[in-house]
């Protein structure tokens, strides 16, 4: 992922088209935007919607539900923190995890 720290507009519109990073210009500061990997399960009433790249998970009583709270809860998370750099998430994949308890 690029990072770019800028100060001005036209910069965010400079930015290159391929870049996972889209930036707004407000008066108080550059919103950075990106997307990242997440995996949804429906857990008993509810449907749980965890990010693969952060610690940060949510719920909703649909798929669709548990996503938008993801969403508003990574924007909270990630509010008024500079991110240089996410680690890349690929491929992920589902496995069995074998647990011994008693």
């Amino acid at each position: 992922m690029v990072t770019k720290t800028t100060n001005t507009l036209a910069d965010c519109y400079n930015s290159s088209p391929f870049s996972l990073m889209v930036c707004i210009f407000t008066k108080k500061a550059i919103m950075q935007e990106t997307t990242l990997k997440s995996i949804v399960w429906q857990e008993d009433n509810h449907f749980v919607a965890q990010c693969l790249v952060v610690d940060v998970s949510s719920f909703g009583d649909t798929r669709e539900e548990a996503i938008e709270n993801l969403d508003e809860a990574l924007s909270l998370y990630f509010e008024g923190k500079l991110v240089r750099e996410l680690p890349l998430i690929a491929n992920p994949e589902i496995v069995d995890a074998h647990v011994r308890y008693a």
